[in-house]
């Protein structure tokens, strides 16, 4: 099959629908219409109309080379029956505005009218290009007389209203410290981000001593913190004695990790993906049974330091066996900060086809500096909840060149400005990161802290 693209002029009569009607009837049933609407509201109100509430079977081309019907230019499997405007030409222009993840386009403002059945191919003059996914009808008023308050909301949509931010820097920001954070600063700390309006901060992680000598004192940190009333503090435990040391310390919440990476996998946990979940079997279940909420981290989503690229398969093939073993949140971690919105895109696409959308954060590294847009694609695209770290303490002990996790100071900065709720106190948060970068003996990897001393 071949893709078809359509574009038409602006019509102030009757007649171009009438012939809409007649020529769309020959399509097939099921097909995904993708449309940028005419000029004319009482045009594109009848084409939306007819379009979203009848099947049409497709048989013959609906264009016919030479026939006068009020098309600028149509092309069908290859031809091409326009006479005004390049197939090469549209079709690029079509590939520059068109944003295509889940429910979200952002609209074409000439004024022809482009729409496109999904998944067919193309080809012109020997060259074959490939239509992109588009889940299913999209339609706006995006034309050049767009308003600014149009764009804002064609900008804003589908994003939340709250973001949930889930703090990691006392485990993930604090395990690659070379210097031994005493305890009291480790609950000193908890204490402070608590009081800044952040609702969950993972506290630690319950791995050995030998190969994280910085979460030596686990069992020190719970038993302070524990009895904090409406306070989420999860644990990272990698196995079953893992979990039950943090049981009898006092967790109430537990994370286990597993990599969407083979080699990461074995370099991080000493066992392969299968083997690692096969270990996290025992350990969700002992938890359900105990009713102890359980997280699951994907590491690698985007990349490894070993393999390089991972493919979005095998990120959504954890997920997945994650959430069906019981877990009620799952955070797909950037290990390595290589990611950009280009690449975030879809491997959320893959992970969303598998795990409910409201069960899935994002965790990012900030190592090229693509944290904060690639938060805000996947915002757009439906995420929120978001992992962050005060002061963009981190990095992974096993992945050389990771840099910190993005800065909570700064998420929550550009969520104040896109209006979204996070019940953070960003002054209280900035004190914090300075309270901790104090203690660590170096300056804070937030863009907002340091803006806010200049």
């Amino acid at each position: 099959m071949a893709v078809l693209l359509v574009a038409l002029a602006d019509r102030k009569d009757e007649k171009g629908c009438g012939e809409w009607k007649k020529k769309l009837t020959n399509f097939q049933p099921k097909t995904t219409f993708h449309l940028w609407p005419l000029k004319k509201p009482c045009f594109r109100k009848k084409l939306v109309f007819f379009l979203k509430s009848r099947n049409v079977e497709l048989g013959r081309t609906p264009c016919t080379s030479g026939e006068e019907t009020g098309f600028g230019s149509c092309w069908i499997e290859g031809k091409n029956w326009g006479s005004s405007n390049s197939y090469k030409e549209d079709l690029k222009e079509y590939r520059r505005e068109a944003f295509i993840w889940r429910h979200h386009t952002r609209e074409i403002t000439h004024n022809d009218f482009i729409w496109e059945i999904e998944g067919m191919n193309h080809e012109t003059n020997g060259n074959r290009s490939h239509s992109r996914h588009i889940p299913n009808l999209q339609h706006s008023s995006i034309s050049n007389d767009t308003t600014p308050r149009d764009m804002t909301n064609k900008i804003f949509r589908g994003m939340p209203k709250y973001v949930k931010i889930v703090e990691v820097g006392p485990r993930d920001g604090l395990q690659n410290e070379k210097n031994l954070v005493p305890t009291s600063v480790k609950i000193e700390l908890i204490h402070r981000l608590l009081s800044c309006g952040l609702s969950v901060v993972e506290a630690t992680s319950f791995v050995s001593p030998k190969w994280v000598p910085q979460l030596a004192d686990a069992k020190e940190v719970v038993e302070a913190v524990k009895h904090l009333e409406g306070a989420r503090l999860p644990v990272l435990t990698p196995n079953l004695k893992g979990f039950e040391a943090a049981i009898a310390a006092g967790a109430k919440e537990i994370a286990v990790f597993a990599s969407a990476s083979e080699s990461f996998s074995k370099a991080n946990i000493n066992c392969t993906i299968e083997e690692s979940l096969i270990r996290y079997r025992d350990v969700i279940h002992t938890a359900t049974k105990l009713s102890i909420p359980v997280r699951g981290y994907v590491s690698c989503v985007i990349g490894c330091p070993v393999e390089g690229a991972v493919s979005p398969s095998k990120v959504a093939y954890v997920a997945k066996k994650l959430h069906d073993m019981g877990c009620s949140e799952i955070s797909l971690g950037d290990t390595i900060g290589i990611g950009t919105p280009g690449t975030v895109i879809p491997m959320l696409e893959a992970v969303m086809e598998v795990v409910p959308i409201e069960k899935l954060a994002v965790h990012f590294h900030d190592t090229y500096g693509q944290s904060l847009p690639n938060i805000l694609v996947s915002l757009q695209m439906g995420i929120s909840i978001v992992d962050s770290s005060v002061a963009g303490l981190g990095g992974c002990p096993y992945a050389k060149g990771a840099s910190g996790n993005v800065a909570t100071e700064d998420v929550v900065y550009m969520l104040n400005g896109l209006g979204i709720k996070t019940n953070v106190d960003l002054t209280k948060l900035l004190q914090t990161g300075e309270f901790i970068c104090k203690n660590l003996g170096r300056p804070s990897g937030s863009k907002v802290a340091v803006a806010a001393k200049i």
